[in-house]
């Protein structure tokens, strides 16, 4: 094995100096999954050396699941052993069955313990299943157990939306200890998805507390994804306080926090570096700060000073590229030109005298595809945008990258399968077999638990309704059936929220299409907060797939833009490409997505935000146009932005 980069980041960057934990930033999840894995390895190995056993916490959920399939690759590969590995988990729910889907103690076995050679004793998870007056007794347990094998040597933790570690909620206290606690409704709301429903999440869980964690020698914090920037930057750069768990890490010895890109959005060093020192002016970084300051000062671009620059700490920008009339032009420009209705470019008889000639008007029309995570991604996040390529001409294909049919209610099923009975009966097509499968439907939903995996007949009819839905809205969009692209993943296809890890089969999958194709537009989902990480694969899976079809002569004439809309928005300052949308076209992007019925009125799996999934991408689309607005742009009903992938990791 290759030596282990270090967890020691360079606490003395002046871009650091907020940190109150040293904090790593990764290329990518894979490459912090790595690293941590490394580190694990090599403190089992020194200990193995030493003749002492390795005792490590462990935790749950998505972060960690890279690290685990390292240490499984580490074992299975270049013969790390965990026969001497002891190991403590943060928590589980109360009640919980050990066999559930749910449970953490199945999570462990399915995503570590059964791939790897540590004995069954070794292992120590609390049990849900106990009597409630036996629970207090299990947690002074598990505390001894932990003191009597010296202590936790390294702690892996991952981070909630409100801040807690394990299932430590805001209120917890820096000396607590493992015990029964009741979980935050924001917590419950987080793991709806994972329990088919809100109703269906435990009110309680077990957990080691603040005090257990903080004792351990070494602790580890990992998170990914832009939807824990902000929790990330109240725990490194916030005071410390019971109202954020994490932040009590200020105060460990020997903590580090390791993030991927994303995660780290919104500490200093990235949202706005010029205030800790000086910065590498490059063009993306100006119009950054231009915009943040004038974003501060509530002012539009045009109407900066020299003495808002001064006040602001941004002398620096002011003596390499001012002064700020300079400054402030080139911004507005650049942003005026990220404005356009013609986002597949535009046909010469359209050009009116001064229109600049840009590179994607060069071929007219174009072949798009739009790539789309779940069934309604496509109009939900670029509604506006797909109508007006199809209406510009473009010859359009959407390409729907997973079924959705967990996102679809038993009852709709039983409403479909009704239906085709009766559909049948009508037209005297086979009733007898239409009679079985609506029996064999209500009959496996009737006595269904929360969680249960559907049986290959109700999977495929809510499938079938996703299918439905997209094609309704796709003949709304314009776009002829025949360029409307089911590919069923197979990653997805599990029947549960916890999916299979993407595959050859997943990515070959993309390959076929584009290459049958070959566009000279390629839309896909950058909005990676997607709680259940679909988006995050999906997008995996095609940029593994573009990386092999590069070489080809037609990749030479396409570009790759990202959306987002249905979980957040892109901020002015990464937008390439702004389409402005009428009020007109927004009641037509609304329709379109109207038109996913299954997912009208209440989501199956709505997410933290409470809103339909219109009301969101109605909001965003117009906070968008307001905040162009109110930098001095033109005014516009709403806006769909989009970046230019530039081929580097997403």
């Amino acid at each position: 094995m290759t030596a282990a980069p270090t967890l020691k980041p360079d606490t003395l960057s002046p871009l650091a100096a907020l940190e109150r934990i040293p904090t790593m930033v990764c290329e990518d999840s894979r490459a912090a999954s790595q690293m941590v894995g490394n580190q694990i390895a090599q403190l089992i190995k020194e200990k193995n050396a030493r003749g002492e056993p390795a005792v490590l916490g462990l935790a749950t959920g998505s972060t960690p699941v890279s690290v685990y399939n390292h240490l499984i690759h580490l074992h299975t590969h270049e013969g790390l052993s965990f026969k001497n590995v002891y190991t403590f988990n943060l928590d589980e729910y109360y009640p919980m069955q050990q066999h559930e889907l749910q449970s953490y103690v199945r999570f462990m076995r399915e995503h570590l313990f059964d791939h790897i050679d540590i004995p069954k004793d070794h292992i120590h998870i609390p049990d849900g299943t106990l009597p409630i007056e036996k629970v207090y007794e299990q947690c002074v347990a598990y505390e001894k157990k932990i003191a009597d094998l010296g202590g936790i040597d390294l702690q892996l933790l991952g981070i909630g939306r409100t801040g807690h570690i394990g299932f430590n909620e805001p209120g917890s206290s820096r000396e607590s200890r493992t015990r029964l606690i009741t979980l935050d409704k924001v917590t419950r709301l987080d793991a709806a998805g994972d329990f088919f429903g809100e109703e269906n999440v435990p009110r309680r869980a077990i957990t080691m507390g603040v005090g257990t964690i903080m004792n351990a020698r070494r602790v580890v914090l990992m998170a990914f994804g832009e939807n824990k920037a902000a929790v990330i930057r109240a725990a490194v750069e916030g005071p410390i306080t019971s109202a954020v768990a994490a932040s009590f890490l200020q105060e460990h010895p020997h903590a580090t926090i390791v993030l991927d890109r994303a995660a780290a959005d919104e500490l200093t060093r990235y949202k706005s570096p010029w205030v800790l020192g000086p910065v590498k002016w490059e063009k993306r970084t100006i119009r950054k700060a231009v915009i943040w300051l004038a974003t501060h000062l509530e002012k539009p671009i045009l109407k900066l000073t020299e003495e808002d620059y001064n006040e602001a700490g941004l002398q620096d920008l002011l003596a390499q590229h001012g002064p700020a009339y300079e400054i402030n032009i080139n911004v507005f420009r650049e942003m005026q030109r990220t404005i356009t209705g013609w986002p597949g470019g535009k046909p010469k008889h359209a050009k009116k005298e001064g229109d600049p000639d840009l590179e994607r008007d060069r071929i007219y029309p174009k072949r798009v595809i739009v790539f789309s995570p779940h069934p309604d991604d496509d109009v939900i996040s670029m509604g506006g945008t797909l109508i007006r390529l199809v209406e510009q001409g473009h010859g359009v294909h959407v390409a729907y990258q997973v079924s959705g049919n967990i996102a679809v209610f038993d009852s709709d099923a039983i409403r479909f399968a009704d239906f085709a009975a009766d559909f049948n009966h009508e037209f005297g097509i086979d009733n007898k077999a239409s009679s079985e499968l609506e029996r064999h439907i209500e009959e496996s939903l009737k006595n269904k638990k929360p969680g249960q995996v559907d049986s290959d007949a109700v999977q495929k009819i809510k499938g079938l309704i996703r299918r439905g839905e997209a094609r309704a809205a796709g003949r709304y969009c314009g776009i002829p059936m025949e360029n409307l692209h089911f590919l069923d993943m197979p990653f997805y296809e599990t029947g549960v929220v916890r999916k299979k890890p993407l595959s050859e089969e997943d990515i070959q999958i993309i390959v076929d299409l584009l290459e049958r194709v070959k566009p000279h537009q390629v839309y896909a989902a950058g909005d990676l907060s997607d709680p259940h990480g679909t988006h995050r694969t999906c997008l995996t899976a095609i940029l593994k797939a573009i990386d092999r079809v590069k070489s080809q002569a037609w990749y030479k004439d396409c570009e790759v833009w990202l959306y987002r809309g249905a979980w957040q928005e892109w901020g002015p300052e990464a937008i390439d490409i702004a389409v402005p949308i009428s009020p007109v076209e927004l009641l037509r992007k609304r329709t379109a997505i109207f038109k996913h019925q299954s997912q009208k009125d209440k989501a199956l799996f709505p997410g933290t935000d409470k809103r339909e999934f219109w009301q969101r991408a109605e909001d965003r689309n117009r906070a968008t146009a307001k905040v162009y607005d109110k930098l001095g742009l033109p005014e516009y009903e709403a806006i769909e932005g989009f970046v230019r992938w530039n081929g580097e990791q997403v």
